[in-house]
Parts: C-alpha cells; sequence; structure tokens
C-alpha cells in the first residue's frame, strides 16, 4: 500500500473585476426592502427597547436591574446576587456560548446578522447616514464633491446624530453600574464628574468609533467569531448562498426574453446584492468569512426575481447539500449533541438557582492565635459574615456544631434587612481546662427563624495551647 496522500489538481479561473459597493470613501450601501429586512429590524428593535428601557425599570423602591459595584452586589429585580454567586453567572454565559454554537451549526451567522450589538448599532448609523446625506448614489456624489455650505451641513447632521446615539448609549451602558436617574441629571446638568463621566465619555467614543467608522472592519478583523464559525459548519448548515447551478451563467437581458436561448441562467448580474452589502463582498463568490448572514442581499435578489417573473430563491438560506442537489438534514448528531448540552445546563442552572441558598456565612479567624479572657478561659475571636440574600428582612439564630467543649460567647439572635450583610465579631471559649489538641475544628450555623431549611455553615478552627 503507498502511503503517498492522493492529490489532485484544480484549475483555478483567472480573477474577474467585480463592482463592488464601495468607492475610495467606503462602503455605501443601497436601501431596500424585504422579508429579511422586516426581521432584523423586529429583532433589533427588540434588542433597544429592552437595553435601552430596562435601565430606568424601578423594583421595590429601587433600580430593577443594577449592578452595584460599590456594595459588590447586582440586583435583578427580584433576587440580589452577590459575589459569593458569581459561579452563576460563569455558568450564564457558558450556557449562552453553547446556545451560539447550536445556533451556528443551524443557521450560520443569524447572530451576527440580525442581533449582535455591533451590527445593529451599525445598521442604525447607516439609518442616519441615509436621513443625513441621501441615499447611495447620493452619497457617493457627496463624498466626491468638494467641500461646500452643503457638504458641511449634511456630514455635521451625520455626526451629530452619530454622537447623540452614542452618548444615550454610554449613559445607558454605565446606567447598568451607577443609578441612572441620577446619572442622567448629573450628566445634563454639567455636574457629572470623576469615574462615571469618564466610562460615559468613554463608551460614547467606543460607540461612536465602532458603529460610525470601524463597522465591518470589527467584523472582519477583530471579531473572533468570524475566525472559528466554519469549525462549527457543516454540509447541513444554513448560509447565506447563492445556487450557481441555477444563476449560472450571468448576463442582462430583457424583460420577457428567454434566458437558456441566451445561453444564460437567472442572475442577470446587476450587482445590487453587492450593493446592499454592509461589507461589501459578493455572495457569488461562494461562502465567506466576510459574510455576517444579514440576508440583504437575499432580500435584493429576490426583489430583482419578482421584477424579472422568475421564481425567489436564486440566492438564499442554504446548505451545502441543497447547492448540490440533496436535502438538508435537520436532525443531525452535532446539531442534536448541542441542543442536548444546551438543555442540560439550562436545567442545572434552574435547579441552582432554586437551591441558592438564601443566607450566606463566611469567617474570618483573628490573626491573633488565641488569648486569656476574665474567666481565665482560652478563646479565640472570628468575624463572622452574615448576608440576607432574600427581598425581606429576617431574623436568624446562631450556633456551634460539633463543636465539643467549646462555648460560644456571642448574640445568637440577630435581624438583619433584606439584601444586606452583617458582620458579627463571635468569640469562642475552651470549657475543659487542658485541650486534647492544640487545633480543633468547629463550625458556625446560621439559620433563619421560622424556616429552618434556609440555613448556611461555614468551618474554621479552635487554636489552643498544648501546655499551661
Amino acid at each position: 500500500m503507498s502511503d503517498k496522500i492522493p492529490s489532485q489538481v484544480i484549475e483555478v479561473a483567472a480573477p474577474v473585476q467585480k463592482r463592488k459597493a464601495l468607492d475610495d470613501s467606503g462602503i455605501h450601501t443601497r436601501s431596500f426592502t424585504g422579508l429579511y429586512r422586516n426581521l432584523r429590524i423586529g429583532f433589533a428593535g427588540a434588542l433597544f427597547v429592552l437595553f435601552f428601557s430596562t435601565a430606568w425599570l424601578n423594583w421595590n423602591g429601587r433600580q430593577a436591574v443594577l449592578w452595584d459595584l460599590s456594595e459588590s452586589k447586582f440586583h435583578i429585580f427580584g433576587a440580589t446576587f452577590w459575589p459569593q454567586d458569581f459561579i452563576l453567572l460563569s455558568a450564564l454565559l457558558i450556557i449562552c456560548a453553547f446556545g451560539l454554537f447550536a445556533i451556528t451549526v443551524f443557521a450560520g451567522r443569524v447572530w451576527c446578522g440580525y442581533s449582535c450589538p455591533q451590527s445593529v448599532w451599525t445598521w442604525l448609523f447607516m439609518w442616519c447616514e441615509k436621513v443625513s446625506e441621501g441615499d447611495r448614489n447620493q452619497r457617493i456624489k457627496l463624498a466626491a464633491a468638494p467641500w461646500s455650505l452643503e457638504k458641511v451641513a449634511r456630514r455635521s447632521l451625520k455626526h451629530g446624530l452619530w454622537l447623540a446615539i452614542g452618548v444615550v448609549t454610554g449613559l445607558t451602558f454605565v446606567g447598568y453600574f451607577t443609578p441612572i436617574r441620577a446619572l442622567a441629571i448629573d450628566l445634563f446638568t454639567l455636574q457629572l464628574g470623576g469615574v462615571p463621566l469618564f466610562w460615559v465619555v468613554f463608551f460614547t467614543i467606543a460607540t461612536y468609533l465602532n458603529a460610525g467608522w470601524l463597522r465591518e472592519a470589527v467584523c472582519l478583523h477583530m471579531c473572533p467569531y468570524a475566525r472559528f464559525q466554519s469549525v462549527m459548519f457543516d454540509k447541513d448548515t444554513l448560509a447565506v448562498a447563492y445556487d450557481p447551478r441555477r444563476g449560472e451563467a450571468r448576463g442582462p437581458r430583457k424583460k420577457g426574453s428567454d434566458p437558456q436561448v441566451q445561453g444564460l441562467g437567472d442572475c442577470i448580474d446587476c450587482t445590487l446584492c453587492v450593493q446592499v452589502c454592509p461589507t461589501g463582498i459578493d455572495i457569488r463568490d461562494g461562502l465567506q468569512m466576510a459574510c455576517i448572514g444579514c440576508a440583504a442581499c437575499i432580500d435584493a435578489c429576490d426583489g430583482v426575481m419578482d421584477k424579472m417573473g422568475y421564481a425567489r430563491g436564486l440566492i438564499g438560506y442554504k446548505s451545502e447539500h441543497n447547492l448540490h442537489g440533496g436535502k438538508t438534514h435537520w436532525l443531525r448528531p452535532r446539531l442534536l449533541g448541542y441542543a442536548g448540552a444546551l438543555l442540560l445546563m439550562v436545567g442545572a442552572l434552574s435547579v441552582a438557582l432554586d437551591m441558592r441558598p438564601m443566607v450566606s456565612l463566611d469567617v474570618i479567624k483573628d490573626r491573633s492565635l488565641f488569648r486569656e479572657n476574665a474567666q481565665g478561659q482560652i478563646e479565640n475571636i472570628y468575624l463572622l459574615k452574615i448576608i440576607n440574600k432574600t427581598q425581606q428582612p429576617q431574623q436568624y439564630h446562631l450556633r456551634l456544631v460539633e463543636a465539643e467543649g467549646l462555648e460560644l460567647n456571642a448574640k445568637t439572635v440577630f435581624a438583619i434587612p433584606a439584601g444586606e450583610m452583617n458582620e458579627l465579631p463571635v468569640s469562642v471559649a475552651l470549657l475543659a481546662e487542658r485541650p486534647a489538641d492544640s487545633t480543633q475544628e468547629l463550625i458556625f450555623e446560621v439559620c433563619a427563624l421560622g424556616a429552618p431549611s434556609t440555613c448556611s455553615q461555614a468551618r474554621s478552627r479552635f487554636v489552643a495551647p498544648l501546655n499551661r
């Protein structure tokens, strides 16, 4: 048996010069309408409503969603999460990643095209361009025209809209970490300063640059998702694709003429698919890393097919099997595996949230090993940090567990307000005159009165001298 790898020579056609949706001034997309554009507007609208409105909601007298960095608490409606609960945040991020993987295996980069904030804000900034500078041809002419009063006015309006959106975006984002009502008042009365002002300005500039100037460069060169998406694709993954079997050979023709007589396919080579693409690619060249799956080219092509009286779908969401005349396999091992793992993780997170202890106890032992009290007993000092994670004030009972020969000297019944932490210094005394060992393990337990299942335990050690 030969150990050589069989090879096959593939003839590569000479590159054809194509008309692009860009010139020296960058990419200028054409306006269009269609089903997928409407879907994208719907998803973008939902994202805007969720992002801009949630920060202004109140819940029980406080901001409904607030990451309070000063007190290390994360409020989300009726729940309060502390640093001890951040493992749940990690689990949520892993679930989101697996959800993205599952969506990618099923339908490619639909997340990028419909819901990614970079894409959504870029589409909004492109709409501002259309409002201030006109449609594609007008913008190209304006970019090439010498500076005039009209050009300055149109460009000023565009950048003014971009900056206004950037300010609102930066204010809202920072408002999830600092109470947004006070933040907005201080900003618009010019009283905001220090760290909040820095971050509002930072995210304003980031939004302005990313959505206004960088745009497709973020997707092409900065986003890692574009680099590893192909690893998750298989021959049944739906992706925006051009059907060369139906479209080739390309060429113009009169409406109503028979393309087969002219030796042509359905593609009339109008390049509208290129003109509407936000990354400036030609989908007819095949699947490309720069394609974000926004389906703008599908809407543009379907409109042309309708005018020509041809069937829609020359460009559409197709799998590799579709492009070769086969059928897409909807239920396949990889997709089922991702879906199964996703369901298991969502179930596990739901159980973890339901079983999350609503009281937390941390024990910090005093740096001194031990001391002798007024009764001549050896005692150790501890600082207990007790967190009430519920949304109601609670009374708690503190006791020692499995601590034979030790006595707790502290207030054992106390109250903690809703969502607050109480620091309680306590001492533990040795009752025996001579300890059996220099160190002894002890367990502190705190339980809510009237709710014995709401308990938390923390271990520590008691230190005593062997010789007295």
